[in-house]
């Protein structure tokens, strides 16, 4: 009699335990996130229920729209989530009084694709899939940012309405340090942005460190804002310096009074990109001082030959 009880109570444990369910595992990464919104071009899977006539793939069109049969108004698409979009199309089967109470079920069958492309001067150019809205700056961070190369404007091309391709110029400034609400575009895929590199004036000549220097944020540069990037003059400049423009396919000559430039007598000379600043060598200066210098070394030898040789004496 023991051992059946023994039989009994451990038959019944293993039914409990058989009927209690296993711990969940965590939950999937992303699983929680919001579904991306539907968007052009996007393949739709439609079924409504008892009535199979109505069921059918439907691909949205580029204006945002699916059409179906037996409704002569298409129905906005883009934007909505396929539970917004099953309620739109049911109050439309609805409201032609094609049936009452419709049961609809909307999955996306394929996603179009909607790649958004950044380049130019940027640290990382790259190109991604907009899988939902995202903003310029969001963009622009993705691409790690604007390199040191970076000009003022970054340029947005996307495709309008009549599929022409428009182009909207934003300034850095307005986008990263004003926060300007008409420069927060919000991108949905297929936008090409693109950062031109800034102009560059060219300093050289008679500079201590010549180079190729960035105009900046577009408010252009100077004579001293020039010299100061180049660490200022050599010695022996000369007071007239030049500034070398393009023009009609060649090369414009201005004069520049470099002298009363920098004991401000004369006012600073602005600088456009693809200027060359030029400051010429004094050479006479230099030769002058070359024999002032090789004088005064001969001297000091000779002064000091003299002086041993009469104490040889």
């Amino acid at each position: 009699m023991f051992r059946d009880a023994v039989v009994i109570v451990c038959g019944l444990c293993g039914l409990i335990a058989g009927q209690v369910r296993p711990t969940q595992g965590p939950t999937e990464l992303g699983a929680n996130l919001a579904p991306r919104p539907i968007g052009a071009g996007d393949l739709l899977s439609l079924s409504v229920y008892g009535a199979p006539e109505l069921s059918r793939s439907v691909r949205v069109s580029e204006e945002g729209l699916i059409r179906l049969p037996m409704l002569k108004t298409p129905i906005e698409a883009r934007g909505a989530t396929p539970a917004e979009l099953e309620r739109r199309v049911g109050d439309a089967l609805s409201g032609a009084g094609l049936l009452v109470d419709p049961s609809v079920v909307i999955t996306i069958a394929e996603y179009a694709t909607r790649p958004i492309r950044v380049m130019g001067a940027v640290r990382h150019p790259l190109t991604f899939e907009a899988t939902s809205p995202v903003t310029l700056l969001e963009a622009l961070t993705r691409a790690e940012g604007l390199s040191g190369e970076a000009g003022a404007e970054i340029l947005v091309t996307r495709v309008g309405p009549d599929t022409r391709s428009i182009t909207q110029r934003i300034a850095v400034k307005d986008l990263i340090d004003t926060a300007e609400p008409a420069a927060t575009l919000i991108l949905q895929g297929g936008e090409e942005i693109r950062v031109p590199e800034a102009g560059r004036v060219f300093v050289v000549g008679n500079v201590k460190r010549p180079g190729a220097f960035p105009v900046g944020d577009g408010a252009g540069t100077s004579v001293l804002k020039a010299l100061a990037l180049a660490e200022g003059l050599a010695p022996f400049s000369t007071k007239q310096a030049y500034i070398y423009r393009p023009a009609d396919g060649g090369k414009q000559e201005i004069a520049v009074s470099l002298r009363k430039i920098l004991e401000r007598k004369a006012p600073d000379v602005a600088l456009v990109a693809g200027d060359i600043f030029y400051v010429p060598d004094n050479r006479s200066g230099r030769v002058t001082a070359n024999v002032i210098e090789k004088a005064v070394s001969f001297a000091a030898g000779t002064a000091s030959g003299a002086l041993i040789l009469g104490m040889n004496r």
